[in-house]
């Protein structure tokens, strides 16, 4: 496997210089870095120029892509990338030694064109109790191999075929650039097309919680996104044929399941918070879902 490892960053500078210490210290080194800066000002150059400075063992392509757009950014890197294997990660993650060697493994052992692994949070230790209880920002894990149902792909931690992104005539859809879901849209692209995505639960990178995280605000907010996605992505056609009575499936069972969440959130207040908040966030993910009929879509990266 020539493996091509791709970062869309924007504005982190130190956690970016951080990742590319990780990839530095990787048992299977990665044919080359390619990181494009969604900054317009470039902000991802130091770094990059301290990791070669130090003499990073791989190539390092860098490019600024100055639309803001996450989407643009990251079909920047698949343009720019050389490896006929690409694997994503976040700009604010952390690699341990043995991550690109565990997809690369599970890959080959499972004859699969693409792996997902999980992102581990780490949150600050001034974050409140309730948080931690209601482990909010982790991702739900399974065995490896595992065939991944589409509801649940997700990028940040990913190995995919090139051949298969090739497959694709827009690998990310510039139409979810400010908004998000352009990751899960691409996946479920990728399965529709007959590619194979399992679950590598080894590949472990660990994702530092941000303090402005640390919020029921951020949360709800992040939640009413993921309803959002949720629903374009079954209104496009990315879970099955899209039908009237599909349609109106979705619609009602968001309807019923907002109100029902909203009403477990009040009674079990009294129990704890991080329950509340559980339900709170699953009626704002049902939210999410019924405002897209309005045509209304959050717009978390604008």
């Amino acid at each position: 496997m020539k493996i091509s490892v791709c970062i869309a960053t924007h504005r982190r500078p130190e956690r970016l210089l951080a990742l590319l210490g990780d990839l530095a210290r990787q048992r299977r080194q990665p044919l080359e870095v390619v990181v494009v800066d969604n900054d317009p000002d470039g902000s991802g150059g130091g770094p990059v120029t301290d990791a070669r400075d130090a003499g990073a063992p791989f190539h390092i392509r860098y490019a600024v892509e100055p639309r803001k757009n996450v989407a643009l950014a990251r079909n920047r890197t698949v343009a720019l990338a050389r490896g006929d294997w690409l694997a994503f990660i976040d700009d604010d993650e952390r690699a341990p030694a043995d991550w690109l060697e565990r997809l690369a493994d599970t890959a080959a052992r499972f004859r699969a064109d693409g792996v997902l692994g999980p992102v581990e949070p780490v949150l600050p230790g001034a974050a409140p109790a309730w948080l931690r209880r209601g482990r909010f920002y982790s991702w739900a894990r399974m065995k490896t191999g595992t065939r991944i149902p589409v509801n649940l792909l997700r990028f940040g931690n990913v190995l995919l075929s090139a051949a298969l992104l090739r497959t694709q005539d827009r690998v990310f859809d510039p139409a979810y650039g400010l908004t998000g879901g352009e990751d899960g849209d691409l996946l479920a692209r990728l399965v529709q097309a007959g590619g194979r995505i399992v679950w590598c639960d080894e590949a472990v990178v660990e994702e530092p919680v941000e303090a402005s995280r640390l919020s029921l605000r951020w949360l709800l907010l992040r939640s009413l996104r993921g309803g959002q996605d949720f629903a374009r992505h079954v209104l496009a056609g990315r879970h099955g044929p899209v039908t009237a009575v599909r349609r109106a499936q979705l619609f009602l069972r968001a309807l019923v399941q907002a109100i029902a969440a909203g009403g477990l959130a009040l009674l079990c207040l009294p129990l704890g918070v991080h329950l509340a908040a559980h339900w709170l966030t699953k009626a704002s993910a049902n939210v999410g879902k019924l405002s897209t009929f309005a045509g209304w879509h959050y717009r978390e990266y604008a």
